[in-house]
């Protein structure tokens, strides 16, 4: 074998060796968000011209069925971008796991985050602090105003709360005594929405509110909750339920106990569809949460690429079952 056929085999053997090296190493698992409770999640291909696909971060209160159809829906959006999401929530509503998942998501340098913010006042500092680092953040289902946020996406709590109050007043032709069920206490969607029941039963009904509770992102300590007022008020007229997790815990405790009487829900999902079509739900009120995904995934898009975009974007209000 001559020595210039010699030197071009052991290039090109150099160059194999270097290419299986490449390829060992993009196989690390240093893109991986440790210590995180993930709900879903995608990863977007490379684009036809090579670039990398953005990252983008969603981050719930907890886990629960209403915020898996919204990960659906922002996976769908993000597919058609060249986009890749990571996506987080704690088991059940924490304000120092949400602290500390966001705070992950701004070290790994993500292109946006989109949070809905268990305490509003509590939050700000980690969003301002994104907003610092050029990180675009999107609120959604509960704002927090007061800080540094690019947008907010949803409906308005308060609204939301008089038009479920409108809705049990015409069930009950303005009289009769509730049971109200909310979720967290500091989250400022759940506050307003529990204001703008109570101030327009009180201006225009005579129904009392016999008892309110509030479950702190728990479903265990929602159906607890229940079955206590259900036990304490047995002749109450109807329970109202202010968040998702109320929701989903009422079908359990109508089904559990039989009850015929009115329940209204929050939020739109497959399972309280069906628990409607069979009676254990009266009616559902829906801030169109199943658009909230393909909402946040614009709005993050956007901003990422630098183009003025809306600062509200009211997904409204729709009332189902009527």
């Amino acid at each position: 074998m001559t020595s210039t056929r010699l030197s071009r085999l052991l290039l090109r053997l150099l160059l194999l060796l270097l290419a299986a090296g490449l390829s060992l190493g993009g196989c690390s698992r240093s893109d991986e968000v440790p210590d995180a409770a993930l709900t879903g999640g995608s990863a977007a291909p490379s684009s036809p011209d090579g670039e990398p696909p953005l990252t983008f971060g969603i981050l719930y209160p907890m886990v629960n069925d209403s915020y898996e159809m919204i990960t659906e829906k922002a996976e769908e959006a993000a597919a058609r971008h060249n986009i890749r999401l990571l996506v987080q929530a704690p088991d059940e509503a924490n304000l120092e796991q949400q602290i500390r998942m966001m705070e992950m998501m701004i070290k790994r340098g993500v292109d946006g985050i989109a949070i809905a913010p268990v305490d509003s006042l509590a939050l700000a500092g980690v969003i301002n602090k994104a907003a610092a680092q050029g990180i675009p953040v999107v609120c959604f289902e509960s704002d927090s105003p007061g800080s540094r946020r690019d947008a907010y996406i949803g409906a308005d709590n308060q609204a939301t709360g008089e038009v479920i109050g409108q809705t049990v007043s015409r069930l009950l032709s303005g009289k009769g005594m509730i049971l109200v069920e909310s979720g967290m206490s500091r989250m400022k969607s759940t506050r307003e929405r529990l204001q703008g029941l109570e101030n327009y039963l009180n201006r225009h009904t005579e129904i009392d509110v016999l008892e309110v509770r509030h479950n702190d992102g728990s479903e265990g300590l929602a159906a607890r909750q229940l079955e206590q007022m259900i036990s304490d008020h047995p002749h109450f007229s109807a329970l109202v339920n202010l968040d998702f997790v109320s929701s989903a815990s009422s079908v359990l405790v109508w089904k559990a106990k039989g009850l015929k009487r009115y329940n209204f829900a929050l939020g739109l999902t497959p399972a309280l569809k069906q628990a409607m079509d069979n009676g254990q739900i009266t009616r559902i009120i829906s801030q169109n949460e199943q658009n909230w995904g393909e909402e946040i995934i614009g709005a993050l898009l956007l901003r990422a690429r630098g183009l003025e975009a809306a600062e509200r974007v009211d997904t409204e209000i729709r009332i189902m079952g009527e």
